[in-house]
């Protein structure tokens, strides 16, 4: 057992990453002193659900993280990114030490973490002024405590965390915090977001010289923390658990579930202030999608025309509806009545118009929370129009889909040997709850 533990949460990390040390020095000399394995992530595979997963030990249809995002039956609206702990169903990794004498627990930019058990979180949280600007800030527990920490690292930089300026930034802020942390209140078990093999992989592919780049970037960045670590008490008995949250995979094709559907006339939208969108009160269904996941909201007697609809759509892994949803972990009220899920080679667009000068006019900017699911598009940016383009084929790397392929497998780097990991074994994110917990010392 440790009383330091730094689980360092990499989505995009897979195990072939991990080999050269003339990419990855660091990462790569954890490997060979401690211990490797594999990381099959639950469906969907992407953030939150996984997330939830990891912190929970079961799945999506068990924790009710079923995407990013969520579609509110109440409001009738789609909302991505809901950020607070309350969502997530069942015992949490922060519940289980918070009831532990003398150890205590840090989270840095998990998603759905806000008001959670953890002694202390800071996550992003932009303020939205009236006049349409945005005011840098974050949620922080205890209070005061982003507030004290901007005094000695300024904001976190927003921009270089997502949208066309995304980059090292992000990540190098994030670990500067930790470190803030360290020096100051010494948690015992520290989850840290690591974002950057994010941007790469999505704009140009897993396996392209960027995202090579985006390794060294990183490693670099972890040799800096380890070597601050290393000079503080928690160096002492310090381990560090590196585990991909997912792989991504090289994509060649893109389905548009919202305009198939409006092309059944199922689909329907309506005027606003942004331009046409879509109207949950006259559509019979629509699509919430999420990389490589799509949930489609319809009424009852919709659901036979619209499996019909799906079920030689090119690219399409599968259709699941009724009880059938359960074969892929999403029998969940939250879940769409239909559920699609792409090939490793395809992944699911939001746009619902056909015409491009039918788009809102939040299809053009960095718009987390207006778009009816997620949009790898923000990372490119058209500098003709000075905005953001509408062309989805501009995307070469995705995740999500079910795991049928070894280069779907994440990696799992632990920076010693420990009885809780066995070397090579494949693990699933659910296993994760358990293995930290025993490296901690919780039976």
């Amino acid at each position: 057992m440790t009383k330091h533990l730094i689980y360092l949460s990499v989505p995009g990390l897979r195990p072939q990453d991990v080999t050269d040390p003339a990419i990855t020095p660091t990462l790569h000399a954890w490997a060979n002193n401690g211990t490797t394995a594999r990381l099959a992530p639950s469906f969907p595979a992407v953030t939150s659900p996984v997330q939830a997963s990891t912190w929970t030990g079961t799945t999506p249809q068990d924790h009710g993280v079923i995407a990013n995002g969520f579609y509110h039956h109440d409001r009738r609206q789609v909302e991505f990114w809901v950020a607070d702990n309350s969502v997530i169903q069942g015992e949490q990794i922060w519940d289980v030490i918070a009831k532990t004498d003398g150890l205590t627990s840090a989270v840095w930019h998990a998603q759905n973490i806000k008001h959670a058990a953890a002694n202390h979180i800071i996550t992003p949280a932009p303020i939205h002024e009236p006049d349409g600007s945005t005011k840098l800030w974050c949620y922080e527990k205890p209070a005061n405590l982003y507030t004290e920490l901007i005094a000695d690292l300024d904001h976190f930089p927003l921009k270089h965390y997502w949208g066309p300026l995304a980059g090292i930034q992000s990540t190098q802020w994030i670990l500067d915090a930790a470190q803030w942390l360290i020096n100051k209140h010494d948690p015992n078990f520290h989850y840290i977001y690591i974002p950057h093999l994010d941007y790469a992989s999505q704009k140009f592919g897993p396996n392209s010289p960027q995202a090579i780049d985006a390794l060294k970037q990183l490693d670099a960045e972890l040799t800096r923390f380890r070597d601050f670590v290393a000079n503080t008490p928690a160096g002492r008995d310090v381990v560090f658990l590196v585990a991909s949250e997912y792989a991504m995979t090289d994509v060649t094709g893109v389905i548009y579930p919202n305009r198939i559907l409006a092309d059944a006339d199922m689909l329907k939208t309506k005027p606003s202030p942004d331009g046409p969108v879509i109207d949950h009160d006259s559509s019979t269904a629509f699509a919430m999608v999420d990389h490589q996941v799509c949930h489609i909201y319809a009424i009852p007697d919709a659901i036979p025309a619209i499996i019909d609809l799906f079920k030689t759509t090119p690219g399409l892994d599968g259709v699941f509806t009724a009880n059938e949803r359960s074969a892929v972990n999403l029998d969940h009220d939250r879940s769409g009545q239909v559920i699609l899920a792409a090939n490793p080679d395809h992944w699911f667009a939001y746009y619902y118009w056909t015409d491009d000068t039918d788009a809102p006019a939040f299809a053009h900017t960095v718009d987390i929370h207006k778009k009816p699911g997620y949009d790898p598009v923000e990372l490119f940016f058209d500098p003709k129009t000075k905005s953001i383009p509408l062309n989805a084929t501009l995307v070469k790397g995705s995740h999500g889909a079910r795991v049928q392929r070894d280069d779907q497998l994440g990696g799992i780097v632990c920076s010693t040997t420990n009885p809780a990991i066995e070397p090579r074994k494949t693990y699933r994110d659910t296993d994760i709850k358990k293995m930290v917990l025993d490296m901690l010392g919780i039976r």
